[in-house]
């Protein structure tokens, strides 16, 4: 979970040589989000034996790309790492309950295994608003751990929407909602 906390603090540019075999492996320096208007999330894949296969944090803003979400940026280069789509044996280590966007990659890339640190109680798709990976009807349930360093995990993202409220209003930039 730290590698994934700091991924979303904006560290962690190179998963492929680093290896985090506990979730305690992972909250480095670096500014929130990789210094964009994104918000710092971050997620890790992990293989069964606990080497990284690929990292992301949120892109959104970056990228300008409503699928940039740390879990997809994640899941896109541990797929690539193995030249396999098919992640079963994976665990994917994530900052913030997935959304259900990023819940049914979970399940379509077939991943065992999804690690997660702060609940989202307005988005959740692990459990707290809606619980898409255990819903038969959509496939193999995957195996759920929250709220693992969920303090931390609250924390960098409380801090985040702190220091954007207390920003001067940027016009371009769309309401806090």
């Amino acid at each position: 979970m730290r590698l994934a906390l700091r991924w979303a603090a904006g560290g962690g540019d190179g998963p492929a040589a680093e290896t985090a075999a506990t979730p305690d492996a992972v909250i480095a320096s670096g500014p929130a989000g990789g210094g964009t208007a994104d918000v710092p999330v971050g997620a890790v894949v992990l293989d069964s034996g606990g080497a990284v296969l690929g990292g992301g944090r949120n892109r959104r803003e970056a990228d300008a790309d409503p699928t940039a979400h740390a879990e997809i940026v994640a899941l896109r280069a541990a797929a690539r790492s193995l030249r396999e789509w098919r992640l079963g044996g994976c665990t994917l280590v994530v900052t913030l309950e997935p959304c259900t966007m990023c819940a049914g990659a979970v399940l379509a890339a077939r991943m065992s295994r999804l690690v997660f640190g702060a609940a989202d109680s307005r988005a959740g798709a692990a459990g707290s608003v809606w619980d898409v990976l255990h819903d038969r009807r959509l496939g193999q349930p995957v195996q759920v751990v929250g709220g693992v360093l969920a303090d931390d995990c609250t924390a960098l993202l409380r801090d985040f929407f702190r220091q954007r409220r207390s920003d001067t209003p940027d016009p371009d930039r769309p309401p806090l909602g």
